[in-house]
């Protein structure tokens, strides 16, 4: 069995993440451009009742992936967890294709992020170049990202309170206006017609399948509790409770935006472009509704992009510990910041800020599925190590009863959820627009593998017999 290389002590980042802070991250990881855009896209595509029916099978997977993730980031709290965990359980070379196939999907997806933020900024100063607003987030959150780990979870903590805040307050407005005690320009109250059973699915069932990456996009992030595990305070009490959060978020937000939308807009009225927040709460006519949303929907994409800076940056240096990529990415500063990681990944992410030039909706679905299949893969990553951990700990004599966090249903919920992801991507083939975004998934995972099973499978580096962490 291959093992994973010993981090030095000096090397270590620190475990400087309260709870309050894994509480946030996990909250505000699927509150995003999914959200906030992507939902109104989602509704349009398969109707009231297929936007439902995906995003609740959504939230089964995830919950599925999150409490595999959970048994072995308590058990073992790494920074880099399931390209670590596929590394162990599965092969170097899974982990290894795991690792940069997310890695990528992660920092490409910030960049977006960063267009996105300077698109916005236009609403306030439409004479001002976006690429000026793009420069001026990537520097701020670059900032934040090098100062200390703790600079970055007190500014996700922030940016994570105003969106649930904010989503609080547009669910109690909604909830409201639909039994017309907020009246609506145009729109007689009660609104109940839309969720009439004869337009719940206008486009049929077989669409929401299809429309499941749209789905599994809008929830990427949760996995980004597994990824700070090794900077958590506390990971056998934390860890757990932030997973248990998944469920309760999942239905508050997703489920009850969803219902409140479908509600008071016929499906041909929503889209990708326009949110449908912005139109809701300036139709309720609420002062200065355009400028509250635009600021949450930036508050909200700028705490996206941070976590993709994150999440790669940790991914990176994990990855360079193990000998799988360049050495120099392993380096810490003195605050215990993998500055040289931070630095490739922000250079990774400018790349996506091409899209600007071109046509933003295409370019956004081309993207989402790219990483919504980068996503896929790696929870069945997570799923499939799980599975062999458990196997391996039985099998090396560890007793059930002595890990601190369990997956139920063993083996059922892993194997589930390998099912799910691969009936998901089989969906894909059939639809032209995210076809293109599986064949660049499937291969760029292959030529990972192929490149390390040719240029690092013999290194001694890789290959180095040292056990990872683990809590006792």
């Amino acid at each position: 069995m291959v093992k994973t290389p010993e981090v030095p002590a000096a090397n270590q980042l620190n475990r400087s993440m309260k709870s309050r802070h894994l509480f946030m991250l996990s909250l505000g990881g699927v509150i995003g451009t999914g959200l906030f855009l992507n939902v109104g896209y989602t509704i349009n595509q398969s109707g009231a009742g297929g936007a439902l029916i995906g995003y609740l099978i959504g939230g089964l997977i995830l919950y599925m992936v999150m409490v595999c993730l959970g048994e072995l980031a308590v058990h073992m709290p790494v920074t880099g967890s399931f390209q670590t965990y596929a590394s162990k359980y599965i092969s170097p070379s899974a982990g290894f294709s795991l690792g940069w196939m997310y890695f990528v999907g992660s920092a490409a997806t910030a960049g977006v992020e960063f267009t996105a933020a300077g698109i916005l900024m236009k609403y306030w100063f439409p004479e001002t170049p976006i690429w000026i607003w793009c420069a001026f987030f990537v520097v701020l959150l670059f900032v934040l990202n090098a100062l200390t780990t703790r600079g970055f979870a007190e500014a996700e903590f922030w940016f994570a309170g105003i969106k649930v805040v904010a989503l609080l307050l547009f669910i109690g407005i909604g909830a409201a206006a639909i039994f017309g005690l907020i009246p609506l320009a145009d729109r007689p109250a009660p609104f109940m017609d839309n969720l009439a059973p004869t337009g719940l699915f206008p486009a049929g069932i077989a669409i929401i399948f299809i429309t499941m990456m749209n789905v599994i996009f809008s929830y990427q992030g949760s996995e980004l509790v597994g990824i700070a595990a090794g900077e958590t305070e506390d990971p056998e009490k934390n860890i757990p409770r932030a997973i248990r959060n998944i469920l309760v978020r999942i239905i508050v937000f997703y489920i009850a935006s969803i219902i409140i939308l479908s509600a008071i807009f016929p499906a041909s009225e929503l889209g990708l472009m326009t949110s449908p927040f912005v139109t809701l709460m300036e139709m309720a006519g609420i002062p200065y509704a355009g400028s509250i949303m635009n600021f949450v929907i930036l508050t909200a994409i700028l705490s996206v992009g941070n976590s993709c800076l994150y999440a790669s940056t940790r991914l990176l240096w994990a990855m360079a510990n193990e000998g799988m990529a360049p050495r120099i990415f392993s380096t810490l500063t003195k605050r215990k910041v993998p500055l040289a990681a931070l630095i490739f990944t922000m250079m990774f992410s400018l790349l996506s800020l091409l899209t600007s030039v071109m046509e933003a909706d295409t370019v956004f679905i081309l993207l989402m599925s790219i990483a919504g299949i980068s996503v896929t893969i790696s929870w069945m990553g997570i799923a499939t190590s799980q599975l062999m951990f458990r196997r391996h700990y039985v099998k090396s004599g560890g007793d059930i009863a002595d890990l601190k966090f369990k997956v139920p249903f063993y083996p059922f919920v892993p194997i589930f959820c390998i099912a799910f992801c691969l009936l998901i991507l089989g969906f894909l083939a059939f639809d032209p627009t995210q076809r293109i975004g599986l064949l660049y998934g499937i291969g760029f995972f292959v030529v990972c593998t192929v490149f390390y099973k040719v240029k690092l499978e013999k290194k001694k580096s890789v290959l180095a017999p040292v056990e990872v962490e683990t809590v006792k």
